[in-house]
C-alpha cells in the first residue's frame, strides 16, 4: 500500500481546520477544508470524521468540506440517549446552523447515509444533492445487524488489537489497508471514558424493534426530492445489488455507480474513484442559500 502512509500524511498539504463546535449542547468535533458549494460527509456507525481523510484533499479543490464526528461518536460528546436516525439527523441540520450552513450537498457512508436519505426525506429544504455511500441493510436482514452489533460490542468491551483489528478489518474488501494507526484510533474512541454507555446507544439501529421506527421504507425514501448518487461496490458485507435496485425503485430521481474491489468503506479503498464520482456528480450543481 505504497500510496499511503498516514492519516496525518493524507492532510499534511491541505489548508484545513479542526475544532469543537457546541451544538445543541453537545461539544462536536468537526473538520473544514476547502472552498466552493457545502459538502458535509457522515460517517458510519462507531466511526469518526477520519472515515474521510483519503478524500480531504481530492474533495477539497471543489468543495467547502465539513466532516464530523456525529454525536455519541469519534471525539464528539456521548449523552446518554438513543442514537436514532432522527436524534442523528437533529444533530446534522444543528450542526449546519452552527456552522451557518443553509443547503449542503450531503453524503453519507452505512449509517451516515441513512442520515442523510432521512434528512432529504424530512428536511428537503437544507439539502441539494445526496450522496448514499453503502448505505447499509436496506433489507434490514437480521444476521447482519446481528454481526454488526457482535462484533462492535465484543471490540469495546475487549479492546485488545485482535478485535478492533477485526471490527475495522470488517470494513474492508483487500484487510492489508488495515494499518496499525486504524485500529490504535478505534481503540482509543473505544476506550474513552463513557464510551461502553455510549456504544449500546450507538447500536439500537440493530435492535429489529427501534429499527423498524426507521427502517428504510418506500413511504418516506420516495419523499426524497434531491439528486441521489447511489455508491455501491461489489464486496460490502451489508448487502448485493439488489438492495440498490430497492432504492433505485423507491428514488424519485436516482443514479447508480459500482465500485470494484471495494468493502464497505470505498473511500478509503478507492479514494480516486470515490472523489471522483462526487466532483462528476456534485459539481455541476449549484447550491442555493
Amino acid at each position: 500500500m505504497t500510496d499511503h502512509v498516514s492519516i496525518w500524511a493524507e492532510l499534511a498539504d491541505v489548508d484545513h481546520e479542526l475544532r469543537h463546535l457546541d451544538v445543541g449542547g453537545v461539544r462536536t468535533r468537526v473538520l473544514r477544508a476547502g472552498a466552493g458549494p457545502d459538502l458535509v460527509l457522515l460517517h458510519g456507525t462507531g466511526g469518526h470524521l477520519e472515515a474521510y481523510a483519503r478524500d480531504i484533499a481530492g474533495l477539497a479543490r471543489s468543495f467547502r468540506v465539513t466532516a464530523y464526528d456525529m454525536v455519541g461518536h469519534g471525539w464528539s460528546a456521548l449523552p446518554d440517549m438513543p442514537y436514532t436516525v432522527d436524534v442523528l439527523s437533529d444533530h446534522l441540520l444543528g450542526l449546519m446552523d452552527a456552522l451557518g450552513i443553509g443547503r449542503a450537498h450531503l453524503s453519507g457512508e452505512s449509517l451516515g447515509g441513512w442520515v442523510v436519505a432521512w434528512t432529504a426525506a424530512h428536511h428537503p429544504e437544507r439539502v441539494e444533492c445526496i450522496v448514499l455511500n453503502t448505505p447499509g441493510n436496506i433489507a434490514n436482514k437480521p444476521e447482519v445487524m446481528a454481526r454488526l452489533k457482535a462484533s462492535t460490542t465484543a471490540a469495546v468491551e475487549d479492546p485488545s488489537d485482535a478485535t478492533v483489528r477485526a471490527r475495522v478489518a470488517w470494513l474492508f474488501h483487500d484487510t492489508t489497508m488495515v494499518t496499525d494507526e486504524l485500529v490504535d484510533l478505534r481503540r482509543a474512541v473505544y476506550t474513552r471514558d463513557g464510551f461502553r454507555r455510549a456504544v449500546d446507544n450507538i447500536l439500537v439501529l440493530q435492535d429489529p424493534a427501534t429499527r423498524a421506527r426507521f427502517s428504510w421504507d418506500p413511504s418516506w425514501v420516495g419523499r426524497i426530492t434531491a439528486p441521489t448518487l447511489l455508491l455501491w461496490t461489489d464486496h460490502d458485507p451489508t448487502g448485493g445489488l439488489d438492495e440498490a435496485q430497492m432504492l433505485l425503485d423507491w428514488l424519485p430521481d436516482a443514479r447508480l455507480h459500482v465500485i470494484t474491489g471495494a468493502g464497505h468503506w470505498p473511500q478509503w479503498e478507492k479514494p480516486g474513484e470515490f472523489v471522483e464520482q462526487h466532483e462528476a456528480f456534485l459539481g455541476a450543481v449549484r447550491v442555493t442559500a
